[in-house]
């Protein structure tokens, strides 16, 4: 079967419910410069590694496990003429060692999987960060609490309690930036339309049926609910000095 996230992402430029905007903002808010150097785990295409070395002249690594991924964000970096500051690691996130202290920001945006949660990634990820430096992690949460019946959490918390997490792991909040309706909405559109070309495109592919099917019930899943309960953000935590 094709892998779901190589049809439905396939011309997402930001495979997250977010902005280049608001990741200029994150780049700010991280301080990043020509001296800085930034870790991008799970990074898909590299479109915010890409979008913030460009802009900060920082040198980025960026670390991918899909191949389709690696393919396009390499592609991505050479096009913006970035391959002296930015480097695309194929392979698992969670197998790659991270040597203390290393690096000025760490990023991990909506992938906090590869880790079996928030708790995990923050526990694995905020040793590679220099004392004084920053993690930041784009998780989704829920908006309202308790969820309506039927309603799957997911293992996600409300706002408050995800950002509780980051002060029991010793990482204080100092920013959020949270996606708007608008960026959820054009998030899930480029899905629908990519899947509904592949189709298209695809008529006869014997894993059509399959695709169609996780296309479908995802969509009815935002319209029915997510669009109005779940929330995402990015959470910028500091590292103690």
């Amino acid at each position: 079967m094709p892998w779901y996230y190589a049809v439905a992402e396939r011309d997402h430029e930001l495979q997250n419910p977010t902005t280049p905007e608001k990741i200029a903002l994150l780049g700010g808010r991280l301080g990043l410069g020509p001296e800085s150097r930034l870790l991008d785990m799970a990074c898909g295409k590299a479109g915010p590694t890409t979008l913030l070395a460009a802009a900060s002249g920082c040198r980025a690594v960026g670390v991918e496990r899909s191949p389709e991924f690696v393919a396009a964000a390499r592609e991505r970096v050479a096009a913006a003429g970035l391959e002296e500051r930015v480097e695309i690691v194929e392979g698992d996130a969670a197998a790659l060692p991270l040597e203390p202290e290393s690096f000025d920001a760490v990023l991990c945006l909506g992938a906090t999987f590869v880790w079996d949660g928030l708790d995990g990634t923050l526990a694995a990820l905020a040793p590679a960060v220099r004392p004084g430096g920053h993690l930041a992690v784009g998780e989704p949460y829920w908006r309202q609490w308790p969820l309506p019946e039927g309603v799957d959490d997911l293992g996600y918390l409300p706002l408050r309690e995800t950002a509780a997490r980051f002060d029991a792991a010793g990482l204080p909040l100092v920013s959020l930036i949270a996606a708007s309706e608008d960026d959820w909405d054009a998030y899930e559109s480029l899905r629908w339309r990519a899947v509904e070309s592949w189709l298209a495109e695809n008529p006869d592919h014997p894993d059509a049926p399959a695709i169609r099917e996780r296309h479908e019930q995802s969509r009815s899943d935002y319209l029915a609910f997510e669009r109005a309960l779940l929330g995402w953000a990015i959470f910028v935590a500091r590292t103690p000095a």
